[in-house]
C-alpha cells in the first residue's frame, strides 16, 4: 500500500501530464486560428505563462485550464493569478520587444473534456 506522499506525487504527475496535454491541444487550436505559437510554458521570475501566441496585429498571453466542469475552470483564474500573469507578461515584453504588437490581450482557454472554451480578452492588465 502506498503512503500519502506517494499518492500526492502520483496525483501531481497526473495533473502535470493533463496540463501539458491541454496546452498542446490549445496551441494547436490557436495555430488553426492563424496564430503562431511564440512560447509554451514560458517561465519568468513572476511565474509561468502557459502559451504566448501572436498573429500580425495581436499578442496573446494564454492561460489554459483543464477541468472536469466548466464552472470550476472559470473559477480557477482568481485575481491573484491574474496579477501574476500580468507581471509575467510585463517581464516577457521587456525581454522580447520584437514580440510587441498593436494589441495585447489575455485569453483564458478552458478545456472541458474535448471541448475548447476560449474567453478572448478575459481580463485586462489594469483590472483590479
Amino acid at each position: 500500500m502506498r503512503n500519502e506522499s506517494e499518492r500526492r506525487a502520483a496525483a501531481r504527475r497526473r495533473a502535470e501530464h493533463r496540463g501539458r496535454d491541454a496546452e498542446r491541444r490549445v496551441a494547436g487550436w490557436y495555430a488553426a486560428q492563424g496564430f503562431v505559437v511564440l512560447a509554451q510554458r514560458l517561465r519568468t521570475a513572476a511565474g509561468e505563462l502557459d502559451l504566448v501566441v501572436a498573429d500580425r496585429t495581436t499578442l496573446v498571453f494564454v492561460e489554459v485550464k483543464a477541468r472536469n466542469a466548466l464552472r470550476s475552470a472559470i473559477e480557477s483564474v482568481a485575481p491573484r493569478q491574474r496579477r501574476r500573469l500580468v507581471a509575467a507578461a510585463a517581464i516577457v515584453l521587456a525581454g522580447q520587444p520584437d514580440w510587441g504588437r498593436a494589441e495585447t490581450r489575455f485569453d483564458v482557454v478552458l478545456l472541458v473534456g474535448d471541448d475548447v472554451h476560449a474567453i478572448p480578452d478575459a481580463f485586462r492588465a489594469d483590472d483590479p
